[in-house]
C-alpha cells in the first residue's frame, strides 16, 4: 500500500532534520490508538487484519530512498546536505515496530527506538491500517468509489457556492493519514488540481507534492512539543524549549507553531511578544475554532502587533462548510489557511478510523499531549499527566 517513502506528511521530514541535528540519540515509544473501533465493522477478524497489517509492514522496511526523491528533497531550500545524506542511507527498521491484537480485541501497535530511526513510521503505517479497513469493512471497493466520487463533485460545489469569486480561499490537503486508499487519494487531487486547482494551496503529502508539482505543507506536529518534556528543560519551560529549538533550526522557515499540545491558554503564556513575532502563525487542532480564532487575535493585540501580519490555520476534523464559515468569520481580522484530511481523503459513504499515533515516552519517561477537545489527550501515565496539569494551572 505504501510504495514510497515520500508518501508520508511533510512535517515528519522537517521535524526529522530537527531531531538529526538536535537530538540524534532520544529514545521514544509511540502507542496507536483506534478512537472509535467500536464502531468498526471489519469483514475479518483483528487477528487477520493484524496479520495482515505485519505483511505490509515487512515491505514498508524493505523500501529506500531514490535519487530522483533525494534531487526533490535537496532542492528545497531549508533541507541541509547532511540531512539529504542521512536520507540517502535511511530505511525503516522492523524491529521497531509490534503489532498485536489486545485481550479487548483491539488492534494495537508499538513503535519503540531512537527518534530519529523512527520518527518515519506514524504516517505510512496509520494510512495502511486506513486503507486496510477500506478493503475489509462494509463497503465493497465499486460501492465506497461511486459514492465517494459523487460526494466529491457535490462537496465541491458547495464549495463554489459558498464563496464570492474574488474571495481568497484556499485549502490543503492533509489527508494521507486517514485515506480510504492511496489510489483515491491521488484521484482527488488530481480531479482538485484539474478543476478546482484556485483554491489548492498544497499537499501534505511529499510524494504527490512532487508528482504534480505543487507545494509540500507542514511544520511541526506534537510529537515535536512532547519530546521536548523529556529532553532537559524544566516541564514548565518545555514549550517554549521546543518553540526555541525549532527556530533556531529553522531559522525563519517554516514558522507555523502548533498551539494545542498543553491547551491553548498555557500555549499563549509561552508565545510571548519574542515568539509571536518570530513566528508566522499558529495552527489550530482542538476546541472550538472560533474560541481559538479570537483569542489568538486578541493576543496579538495585546502584544501590539497586527493580526493581519499573521496566519491562523486550521486544522481540526474540518470540512468545506465549516472551513468557508471560519474564513468568512476571519479572513478580514487575520490571514487564513485550512486543512483537510478525512473529510477530503475518506468521505465514502462508510465511517472512517479515527486513528492516532502519538508519542507517550521519551528517553524512558512518559509524555503526554494534554488537549482542548474530549478524547484527543493522551497519556499512559497518570500521575505524570496530573503532575503536569498542576504545572499548567500554577503557570
Amino acid at each position: 500500500m505504501i510504495k514510497s517513502l515520500l508518501d508520508t506528511d511533510f512535517y515528519k521530514f522537517t521535524m526529522m532534520q530537527a531531531v538529526l541535528h538536535n537530538y540524534p540519540g532520544a529514545m521514544v515509544r509511540y502507542e496507536f490508538k483506534w478512537r472509535n473501533w467500536d464502531q468498526m465493522q471489519l469483514r475479518i477478524s483483528a487477528k487477520d487484519f493484524v496479520a495482515r497489517l505485519k505483511k505490509h509492514l515487512d515491505t514498508l522496511c524493505e523500501l529506500r530512498f531514490t535519487p530522483d526523491q533525494l534531487n526533490y528533497m535537496a532542492g528545497i531550500e531549508f533541507f541541509t546536505p547532511d540531512f539529504i545524506e542521512f536520507l540517502h542511507m535511511f530505511q525503516l527498521n522492523r524491529s521497531y515496530i509490534r503489532c498485536r491484537v489486545d485481550e479487548s480485541g483491539e488492534p494495537k501497535i508499538t513503535v519503540e527506538g531512537p527518534w530519529l530511526s523512527t520518527i518515519l513510521f506514524e504516517v505510512p503505517v496509520l494510512a495502511t491500517v486506513s486503507e486496510l479497513y477500506t478493503e475489509n469493512g462494509p463497503s465493497m471497493g465499486a460501492e465506497w468509489q461511486m459514492e465517494g466520487r459523487k460526494r466529491r463533485e457535490a462537496k465541491f460545489k458547495m464549495l463554489e457556492a459558498g464563496l464570492h469569486r474574488d474571495m481568497a480561499f484556499g485549502f490543503a490537503d492533509f489527508g494521507t493519514r486517514r485515506r480510504a486508499s492511496q489510489a483515491f487519494h491521488e484521484e482527488t487531487l488530481a480531479y482538485t488540481i484539474e478543476n478546482y486547482g484556485k483554491y489548492l494551496t498544497g499537499t501534505s503529502n511529499v510524494h504527490l507534492a512532487m508528482k504534480y508539482g505543487i507545494t509540500p505543507i507542514g511544520t511541526m506536529a506534537h510529537e515535536w512539543l512532547q519530546a521536548h518534556q523529556q529532553l532537559g528543560a524544566r516541564l514548565v519551560d518545555s514549550q517554549s524549549a521546543a518553540l526555541q529549538t525549532w527556530s533556531n533550526e529553522y531559522r525563519g522557515e517554516l514558522g507555523i507553531a502548533l498551539s494545542d499540545c498543553l491547551g491553548f491558554d498555557m500555549f499563549l503564556k509561552d508565545f510571548d511578544r519574542y515568539f509571536a513575532l518570530l513566528f508566522d502563525g499558529c495552527r489550530h487542532d482542538s476546541g472550538d475554532p472560533i474560541w481559538w480564532g479570537n483569542k489568538l487575535i486578541n493576543h496579538y493585540k495585546s502584544l501590539r502587533i497586527d493580526p493581519m501580519t499573521k496566519s491562523a490555520v486550521f486544522s481540526d476534523g474540518l470540512n468545506f462548510e465549516l472551513a468557508i464559515e471560519l474564513f468568512k468569520r476571519f479572513h478580514t481580522s487575520i490571514r487564513t489557511g485550512f486543512g483537510i484530511g478525512t473529510y477530503y481523503t475518506n468521505d465514502c459513504g462508510f465511517i472512517a478510523p479515527q486513528i492516532v499515533m502519538k508519542i507517550v515516552e521519551c528517553n524512558g519517561k512518559p509524555t503526554a499531549k494534554i488537549s482542548d477537545s474530549a478524547g484527543k489527550g493522551m497519556c499512559e501515565d497518570a500521575s505524570f499527566e496530573a503532575y503536569l496539569r498542576k504545572i499548567i494551572e500554577e503557570r
